[in-house]
């Protein structure tokens, strides 16, 4: 499903991916831990070419990409094989949380507004918003508004989705109903990519999870290994710091 071979990115003398490998099975929901600054997000935006990498190679189901010859062509096809959730929604306040998910529907799909609404309204329903259709952003929690952006994501059919740590920005008693349309839609198979410092969710949802630091991946292995057994050095000491041993 996604194959990642020698993955490099750059910001200045700040080197954030240092040849970073990574296969991601069908099916499969890999979680990336690791300190502040470890390059998790970058690779996460990597992915769908969010932040263009320097050097290395990305496959996503059939579409493929290497840094060196990225045409707009090949980016727009990696592109379509994803959708991503974002820390801060990123939703138009503008439009109703149902404009919102159908947007994508009719510029990107092409369906006819009758039809985008009706699949709009489903993929509310689904994420447990069949009362906020025609409710703005601004009158939405942050949970619900989070809802809205998975919806969203859901709405263009794709092969993986990435979550850039979509419960940070959520006051405390958000977080549960994220996590838990997130659970939902990972034991329907659904392929995904997770930045997250929700550790029950790492644990108990999470088919591996990668610990990154230094741009590199020092630990990958499901969470029994990785929170029991972590074999680097940093990788424990980050452990012990952060109370998951």
């Amino acid at each position: 499903m996604i194959d990642v071979k020698g993955l490099k990115k750059s910001f200045g003398d700040n080197h954030v991916l240092r040849g970073v490998d990574l296969k991601v099975e069908k099916g499969e929901i890999v979680t990336m831990i690791g300190p502040s600054g470890a390059g998790k997000t970058t690779l996460l935006r990597s992915l769908n070419w969010l932040d263009a990498p320097d050097a290395g190679t990305i496959r996503i189901d059939d579409a493929e990409i290497d840094a060196a010859r990225a045409g707009k062509k090949a980016v727009k096809r990696l592109r379509s094989k994803t959708a991503m959730v974002f820390q801060h929604y990123n939703l138009f306040n503008n439009k109703t949380a149902l404009e919102n998910v159908t947007e994508s529907l009719i510029m990107v799909k092409k369906l006819s507004k009758e039809t985008a609404k009706a699949r709009g309204k489903e993929l509310l329903d689904r994420v447990g918003l069949s009362d906020k259709y025609n409710a703005y952003p601004s009158f939405l929690s942050g949970g619900q508004q989070q809802r809205v952006g998975i919806a969203r994501a859901l709405a263009v059919d794709p092969k993986v989705i990435l979550f850039d740590e979509p419960t940070s920005a959520l006051d405390p008693e958000w977080v549960n109903e994220v996590l838990t349309v997130m659970t939902e839609i990972a034991r329907e198979g659904m392929t995904m990519v997770v930045v997250s410092h929700e550790m029950r969710f790492v644990r108990d949802v999470s088919t591996r999870v990668l610990l990154l630091d230094d741009g590199q991946i020092l630990e990958d292995g499901t969470p029994e290994q990785v929170f029991k057994n972590p074999q680097h050095e940093r990788a424990q000491q980050f452990l012990k710091l952060a109370h998951l041993e």
